[in-house]
């Protein structure tokens, strides 16, 4: 379970990434790009090329929990579909 207290640090990525990566490969994101430590219980959130998909990876003390969400018909981050 994660519990999102007071002490949760999110960090955002601002620019896409590639959305074929898995745990692993969004933990090396997190070291090579924001060199940050993937396993410090912080979460971290990526965002597809078309803003309408996120990714968010976050240790929860056991494993990397991976979690995708896409939208139907609008954007993540502020971004207007085509359709508005």
């Amino acid at each position: 379970m994660i519990a999102a207290g007071a002490d949760l640090k999110i960090y955002v990525a601002t620019r896409p990434i590639d959305f074929r990566c898995g745990h692993d490969g969004l933990a090396a994101k997190v070291q090579e790009m924001l060199r940050l430590d993937p396993f410090s219980g912080s979460a971290f959130v990526f965002r597809s090329k078309r803003a309408d998909r996120i990714k968010i990876l976050i240790w929860d003390r056991t494993g990397l929990v991976l979690v995708h969400k896409r939208r139907e018909g609008c954007k993540f981050f502020g971004q207007r579909s085509r359709t508005e």
